[in-house]
Formats: structure tokens, C-alpha cells, sequence
């Protein structure tokens, strides 16, 4: 990674040790265009929000969770969906992320994808996602879409993106991605 790469802060929605969604922010990570260099994040360690647990002394995990999102350039969330909304791990993340006074999420240019195995996508998750998200000021990458049906089909046993097609629409969501970075960073 150089110093003048941009710094993508990977968030995986899942916290299964097989998740296809971790395995596609991996797939991301090897796709990223020249200038960007992905770092994958756990939220597994973050203890379930509650303002009586904030108001006593912020955990330490919450705190490193907090200063990855702050000091990323931007942010790479990939979801699977439950129950046809957000995750709890990823909600209680953004949760955490979203407290006053420094929340991390404003201004903060993210883009989504998800892995269901399902037909549809994912696609709920996203919409969540957004409308969330867009509520404490993250700038959501508007498109492309990458809603990433069918997973199982998409990736060998050993999780390893084998999909040229869903190389590809990652790819361009990657594109996508960098394009609106800087973007953010210009106004």
C-alpha cells in the first residue's frame, strides 16, 4: 500500500466463519483498482449498544471500531440479509459508529454489496442499508448495484470467487467506488 492509496475499510454483515459475504469483500480486495488497498474489519467483539454501557466508558473494541471508520477514506460494507432487513452485528456496528459527538458515518462515502443464497440478492438489505445510513449523514455510493444471488454457485469450497460474471459487476462497483471517493473529496 502506498501512502497515497485510498484507505477502504472493509465490513462484513456476517459473522460465520464460511460467510460468503466475507469471502466477497476478500474477492473485493483482490479486485480493488490501482490507488485503492482494502483492510478488513471485525465487528464480532463490539457488545450489543447500550447507552448505559456508552455513558460508563466507551469499550475498547468500540473505540477501535470508531477511529478504522474515522480514519478510512472509505467504506465497503458487504451484507448478507436476515430476515429480510440488516443484520444485528451490522446494525449494532453502525449503531455504535452513529454516537454523538464525533460519529463516524457522516460524510463518510460507502458502498454496499451482499451475498444471500437466495435468488434475489440481498436486495432488502441494501435499501435498509441506505435509508440507514443516509440518515446520519453516509454518503451511499448511489449505483451500481451488486446484489450477488445464488452464492453458493459463485464461489469454490475454499470460498474463492470463481464467478467471472460477479468479478465483473464487483469490479465496476469498485470503479464506481473510487470515482465517488473522489468525488466527496472535491466538494
Amino acid at each position: 500500500m502506498s501512502d497515497n492509496d485510498l484507505k477502504i475499510l472493509g465490513i462484513c454483515g456476517s459473522l460465520r466463519k464460511k460467510s460468503f459475504n466475507m469471502a466477497g469483500l476478500r474477492a473485493a480486495g483482490e479486485l480493488m483498482p490501482a490507488g485503492m488497498k482494502l483492510e478488513i474489519t471485525s465487528i464480532a467483539d463490539l457488545p450489543m449498544y447500550n447507552q448505559d454501557v456508552y455513558d460508563a466508558g466507551m469499550p475498547e473494541p468500540v473505540g477501535r471500531f470508531r477511529t478504522e471508520v474515522a480514519q478510512a477514506d472509505g467504506v465497503l460494507i458487504a451484507s448478507p440479509e436476515y430476515n429480510f432487513a440488516v443484520t444485528p452485528a451490522l446494525k449494532n456496528a453502525i449503531d455504535w459508529g452513529s454516537r454523538p459527538p464525533d460519529q463516524v458515518w457522516q460524510d463518510k462515502p460507502i458502498a454496499i454489496f451482499s451475498c444471500t443464497a437466495g435468488p434475489v440478492g440481498g436486495a432488502r438489505v441494501q435499501y435498509d442499508l441506505r435509508k440507514i445510513l443516509s440518515q446520519i449523514w453516509g454518503l451511499v455510493l448511489p449505483r451500481p448495484e451488486v446484489f450477488i444471488g445464488n452464492s453458493a454457485s459463485k464461489f469454490d469450497a475454499e470460498l474463492h470467487l470463481t464467478d467471472e460474471t460477479t468479478k465483473k459487476f464487483l469490479t465496476d462497483l469498485l470503479v464506481g467506488f473510487k470515482a465517488w471517493i473522489e468525488r466527496v473529496r472535491r466538494k
